[in-house]
């Protein structure tokens, strides 16, 4: 009887053994399809990656790729439909910048020294802002948190994702309420985001906003350049937001 217990639970722990074995090259299969449909970049095609990265990153929680990719999936697929200003948007940002929060605190916790799991996870709380409100992200306790990781991305590799580091510091300090705002910081890193990137919607937006907030004629000149531009982006969201600005001209 002791023998066929052995040989029973051998046999068990074998075909744990193969599972295992199994299920990593399928996680595997899953992020690369993932990638796949992402980098197509419309919505539809993100939406239906969503599954593939959440199969793919709870079947190898110990990945930082899985964890990353899976927090910055859903993070651009709810700020995508912000963008495009799809109905229910505000609901989307909320439920999956906070599941990208949570993907993104695990890929910190598995690298810490590497810049995506920082940029994703404080992104993924804007988006949750965005959905929320920035009153409610920062009565959760959660502007500390952004704040150390998008400094930390910044400090790793500025350059990472298209200088989103710098963008995302910039956008940081420019919308905390008083007394947290700081212009003068937020300045600083669109400043060195548009010396990269000046044709990108994103940081001439935060730019003009940060612009007419200063005010003085020569910051209003510029912003009127920035809205010319913006209103001829062809994106619903910044060409809806750059008409909001030009009536503060």
């Amino acid at each position: 009887m002791a023998m066929r217990g052995a040989i029973a639970f051998g046999a068990l722990l074998a075909c744990g053994v193969a599972s295992a074995q199994t299920s990593a090259p399928a996680a595997a299969e899953d992020l690369a399809q993932a990638e796949l449909l992402y980098q197509r970049g419309d919505l539809a095609s993100m939406r239906s990656a969503l599954a593939l990265y959440d199969q793919a990153a709870s079947a190898r929680p110990g990945d930082y790729e899985a964890q990353w990719k899976a927090a910055r999936c859903h993070r651009e697929y709810a700020n995508k439909a912000k963008e495009l200003q799809i109905k229910g948007w505000k609901k989307l940002c909320a439920e999956h910048g906070k599941v990208a929060m949570a993907y993104g605190a695990k890929a910190i916790a598995i690298e810490p020294d590497r810049a995506p799991g920082h940029l994703w996870y404080g992104s993924a709380v804007g988006t949750y802002a965005d959905g929320v409100s920035l009153l409610t992200a920062l009565a959760e306790g959660l502007k500390d948190k952004t704040q150390r990781a998008f400094e930390r991305a910044y400090q790793i590799d500025k350059h990472y994702n298209e200088a989103g580091p710098m963008l995302a510091l910039g956008r940081f300090w420019s919308v905390l309420p008083w007394p947290m705002k700081d212009n003068r910081r937020a300045l600083q890193f669109l400043r060195e985001y548009q010396r990269h990137f000046p044709a990108k919607p994103e940081g001439q937006l935060y730019l003009v906003e940060v612009l007419l907030d200063e005010g003085g004629k020569a910051n209003q000149a510029e912003a009127r350049t920035l809205l010319d531009q913006l209103e001829r982006c062809g994106v619903p969201f910044y060409q809806q937001r750059a008409v909001e600005l030009r009536g503060k001209l």
